[in-house]
């Protein structure tokens, strides 16, 4: 970053008088804060996490230091809100995937519209979009996701969402939009599946846990071992020596 795109002196202190106020605001909600779900302990909870990061970037722009606090990131839900006892719910998968072997996906395509008697036409699977199509026609997103290698796919990340509700929808009330009216505050639960968890994972175990396995491995060996061993393999050879 140049020097005159550089925060001055006077904005990194600005943004830690902000911290300080967020800090004080957050600490009287607590206080104030008529449950465990309180929403005024939650919007304080967003604006301090909001005010410690600006700080935390300007700090380091400006000199190159950084706090010790961590961020939340945007992926943590609010507190449920939603009823203690729903009476229906809605599952929300979204599933990404890399076209990563073009040819073999209209491959696939094409056995599934070579084994349908009433096929469109070649043509529909000579097109990535026209394979996709027919693949997701005729086989189940479950089916799709345990054999996306033999069509060609290679697996993104993917979440899935529960969300509760006090009804169900009347049928085909959501269908033009159904992804629009999602309340953070009614998912019961989630579960995502990322590469990044496995790069942090492998980050924390790989040089680290090996290195410890090593050292431990190392300070349980005797010191005298090996002279040991040397000491009785030279025994054995001159033994076997005066047997001849």
């Amino acid at each position: 970053m140049s020097d005159a795109a550089q925060p001055t002196a006077a904005e990194v202190r600005a943004a830690a008088e902000a911290v300080k106020t967020a800090l004080d605001r957050h600490l009287a909600a607590v206080e104030r804060r008529s449950g465990e779900e309180d929403p005024a302990v939650y919007d304080a909870f967003n604006e301090l996490a909001a005010a410690a990061e600006a700080y935390d970037e300007l700090l380091y722009d400006r000199y190159d230091e950084v706090t010790p606090f961590e961020i939340p990131g945007e992926d943590t839900l609010p507190p449920y809100t939603g009823p203690e006892e729903p009476s229906a719910l809605s599952v929300l998968i979204r599933r990404d995937y890399a076209v990563a072997e073009p040819q073999r996906l209209m491959a696939q395509a094409r056995r599934v519209e070579a084994a349908d008697e009433e096929g469109t036409g070649a043509e529909t699977s000579d097109t990535v979009h026209g394979a996709l199509g027919l693949l997701f026609g005729e086989f189940e997103p479950d089916e799709i996701a345990s054999r996306h290698k033999e069509f060609g796919l290679e697996e993104g990340d993917s979440t899935l969402w529960v969300t509760a509700a006090d009804e169900s929808a009347e049928p085909g009330e959501w269908l033009d939009a159904p992804f629009e009216q999602v309340d953070p505050q009614r998912v019961v639960c989630r579960f995502d599946v990322s590469a990044v968890f496995d790069e942090e994972f492998d980050d924390e175990d790989d040089d680290g846990g090996l290195a410890e396995l090593e050292e431990d491995l190392d300070a349980d060996l005797d010191p005298d071992l090996d002279e040991d061993l040397d000491e009785d393999g030279a025994a054995a050879r001159l033994e076997a020596d005066r047997d001849r």
